[in-house]
């Protein structure tokens, strides 16, 4: 005998996980000093790691939506420019995975980001966990030899 399955019933049914609380989860494990802080929309986490403060951000629960990461490691000015900008290409070649160094607002951030469509739990980990570590390895080398004085 077949059970019959209402559809309504099944198209009604949250996912398995909830992106806010698997980001919570993640950042919670990682945020050893208990600095976490979640904005009132629940949608934007800030917590610090290592040396860095990390910014998680999830535009809504939608296919078309955003999953963001985000850590600021260098702010400007900096000294030898071209040199900086020649260094953080080479590292997004090969370093920095699923992730990248960027310039937004005249500072240096590594960010990573994708659709919100198929985004598993494991991945919510794996860009939150590559952001943070990038950022708290590079952030302290890339003031000590590019901030200007």
């Amino acid at each position: 005998m077949n059970p019959e399955i209402d559809v309504a019933i099944v198209d009604n049914l949250s996912p398995v996980f909830s992106f806010a609380e698997t980001i919570q989860t993640v950042i919670t494990g990682m945020d050893s000093e208990k600095t976490a802080v979640v904005n009132q929309t629940n949608d934007t986490w800030k917590f610090k790691y290592g040396s860095v403060e990390v910014v998680v951000n999830i535009t809504g629960d939608q296919p078309t939506d955003t999953f963001i990461v985000l850590s600021t490691v260098l702010a400007f000015p900096v000294k030898d420019e071209p040199r900086l900008l020649k260094l953080l290409l080479e590292k997004n070649a090969s370093e920095t995975f699923e992730a990248h160094f960027a310039i937004q607002n005249d500072q240096v951030i590594v960010i990573a980001s994708r659709s919100v469509e198929d985004l598993s739990a494991a991945e919510i980990s794996r860009l939150i966990t590559i952001v943070s570590a990038i950022a708290d390895t590079n952030d302290e080398k890339l003031i000590a030899e590019f901030k200007a004085l």
